[in-house]
């Protein structure tokens, strides 16, 4: 189950307390370890116990008759993918007051993370197979591409699906889709191509028959994706954007914040880096509905970046409108209101690409 550390805490001070009784309704806690109460005589720890209990099972009957609370993971029927639900917190809202994409973002990559460790992959954050871990091969990002057609706000239940499959010789690919879990609209879809990289040496490697047969058996056994639609903008290629570009944003450093677990910059810190360099005026005025990065290579800790954006000029990747498998667009279809840029991340010093990007934005409707 997902906690939250506020959360998590305040509910086991209400059951050490005795009182049984959390004004988090819905959460579900797991039991409270010897740790969070003092030594008490045996009649008082099993006293607790019983307030621990009932507030479980008041918990339980919480989260059936108010759905917008509860915090559930598991393997779907078929078990060939997964899905997980997520409350939207109050420090994950922007300025629109909703969520930002750097949020969607992060929870794409927690559930796709959880899959894989559900599954009993590696729970070293690079979702390896045994085989690969023997080998000293990891999964990186090769391409990332995020739709969103509705922001949740603050305190909306998101569920997120995600499965993955084999893209070519080289890869893998790991598609999400998004709903409101009070209505089941899709509010999002996404998809991604991940390639095998060895550790020591930081080069590309094709995925053998081994490591394939240990991660196919958790795929479907037939091509699914979550962009059925013929020429889609997931497929589009990114071209590079020239210099000198219309905005930018220069000297941008990591913070230790920003690092992952292999000492690298993270995914999501790449978007936030991207929309440094998007004019105000178009912040102000349209939120972004669609974003594609393609990874040219790693960013380190003390490597300094520059983000240069410009306007695309034709707009032939416009919302199509078709209606496919799972779900379809929502943004307005006046090309007025609907803008699209170009973006570069490159190392200050030589040049050198981190990644090209795409992004997409519709004109802001009406605030919640």
């Amino acid at each position: 189950m997902l906690l939250r550390g506020g959360a998590f805490s305040a509910c086991n001070a209400a059951v050490a307390e005795g009182n049984g009784n959390c004004r988090f309704s819905g959460v579900i806690r797991l039991r409270c370890s010897s740790r969070f109460v003092p030594r008490p005589r045996r009649a008082r720890l099993l006293r607790v116990a019983a307030v621990q209990k009932r507030a479980e099972e008041q918990a339980a009957e919480a989260a059936l008759t108010e759905p917008r609370r509860p915090f559930t993971y598991s393997l779907t029927d078929d078990t060939y993918s997964y899905k997980e639900k997520f409350i939207v917190w109050c420090y994950e809202v922007g300025i629109n007051k909703t969520t930002t994409v750097e949020t969607i973002a992060n929870l794409l990559q927690e559930v796709g993370c959880n899959h894989a460790q559900y599954v009993g992959f590696s729970t070293d954050g690079f979702a390896t197979t045994l085989t690969m871990r023997k080998l000293h091969l990891i999964w990186v990002t090769a391409r990332m591409h995020i739709e969103i057609y509705k922001y949740p706000a603050w305190s909306d239940v998101v569920e997120i699906e995600t499965w993955c499959q084999s893209e070519g010789r080289i890869g893998t690919r790991r598609d999400w889709i998004l709903k409101d879990y009070s209505t089941g609209e899709v509010i999002g879809r996404a998809t991604s191509k991940w390639v095998m990289m060895n550790e020591d040496t930081r080069r590309l490697q094709k995925v053998t028959d081994e490591v394939r047969d240990e991660y196919l058996v958790f795929c479907p056994k037939t091509l699914r994706l979550a962009f059925p639609e013929e020429n889609n903008a997931s497929l589009k290629k990114i071209p590079k954007l020239d210099d000198p570009a219309h905005h930018s944003k220069v000297g941008l450093v990591p913070r230790r914040a920003d690092l992952d677990m292999n000492q690298h910059v993270n995914n999501v810190t790449y978007i936030g880096w991207v929309l440094e360099s998007m004019p105000q005026e178009i912040i102000d005025s349209h939120e972004l509905q669609t974003i594609t990065l393609d990874y040219r290579r790693e960013c380190q800790h003390d490597d300094v970046v520059d983000s240069l954006t410009s306007p695309e000029s034709a707009v032939n990747s416009a919302v199509s409108g078709l209606q496919g498998t799972n779900g379809s667009p929502t943004a307005a279809k006046d090309e007025n209101d609907y803008l699209q840029f170009l973006h570069l991340l490159r190392i200050s010093t030589d040049g050198s690409e981190i990644n090209r990007g795409r992004t997409e934005w519709r004109k802001k409707t009406a605030k919640r």
